[in-house]
């Protein structure tokens, strides 16, 4: 692939390779919460996105009081939620497409500083909330959606089965991100436990490239189980063509991909 003078790249492909190592990327905090037929709360900063993970396809519904002030997708299992102004505590209704069962948020929208955490919502077992190295953990009570009639066993959270994937996982995680980056998020494919990085990065990284004169600036990255991609634009700074290498990518990786 060839990148003409000031033609950005998105090297989904130079992410897929900091993705397939486990390299020391700290994983962004997760705010884990427990339906128990109470609506959960979610509290938003104005100006900045929150995930919250269902693990369901649903169909999301909102008072007219919050049209022009809450930005809402839903797609793939993920809730987006991007508050353009602040509001007070108000109720979403999010139906499961297939089911029919309803789960309700109650969402508060106020000034702040930073993007908070994504919120995962689980349906039986332990409750943990993860904030960098410490867990701290609440057991969760008997009861919970329809379907969930056993108490669950000591330890039934941490003993989850592994998802099973339909191809690698370096594979489905490229693609996921080339996805997320380029196609609009009602067609974006979803992977089993996948969720957002926060970077640690560099705003450019000057040694990725070295063998042209490019710049390469992070920005996103995903990761499900020991896998990491993150997604880099590439941008030509010379006048001549530049063929892109992926054997001339610095770094310890299991694979690359050039996307434009």
């Amino acid at each position: 692939m060839s990148i003409k003078h000031h033609l950005t790249a998105c090297t989904l492909g130079v992410s897929a390779m900091l993705s397939a190592v486990s390299l020391p990327l700290p994983v962004q905090a997760v705010e884990l919460v427990r339906w128990e037929r109470i609506p959960l709360p979610v509290s938003l900063h104005v100006g900045e996105e929150r995930i919250v993970f269902v693990e369901k396809n649903v169909r999301v519904g909102f008072p007219p009081s919050l049209n022009e002030k809450l930005r809402i997708q839903s797609t793939g299992g993920a809730v987006y939620l991007r508050a353009e102004s602040a509001f007070p505590q108000t109720r979403l209704q999010l139906q499961d497409v297939e089911s029919g069962e309803i789960l309700l948020l109650d969402v508060t929208a106020t000034a702040g500083k930073g993007a908070l955490e994504p919120v995962r919502v689980v349906y039986s077992g332990e409750v943990s909330t993860q904030r960098d190295s410490q867990t701290v953990r609440r057991s969760g009570q008997d009861g919970g959606t329809a379907g969930n009639t056993a108490p669950a066993a000591a330890g039934t959270g941490e003993r989850r089965a592994k998802p099973r994937y339909p191809a690698p996982l370096p594979v489905l995680l490229t693609r996921y991100a080339a996805q997320s980056l380029y196609a609009p998020l009602r067609t974006v494919e979803p992977v089993p436990g996948v969720q957002p990085l926060s970077l640690s990065l560099p705003g450019t990284l000057t040694a990725l490239y070295p063998s042209a004169p490019l710049t390469a600036q992070p920005l996103a990255g995903w990761q499900a189980a020991e896998y990491r991609v993150v997604a880099v634009k590439l941008t030509n700074q010379s006048a001549q063509k530049v063929i892109l290498d992926p054997r001339q990518l610095q770094g310890q990786f299991v694979s690359a991909t050039f996307q434009h």
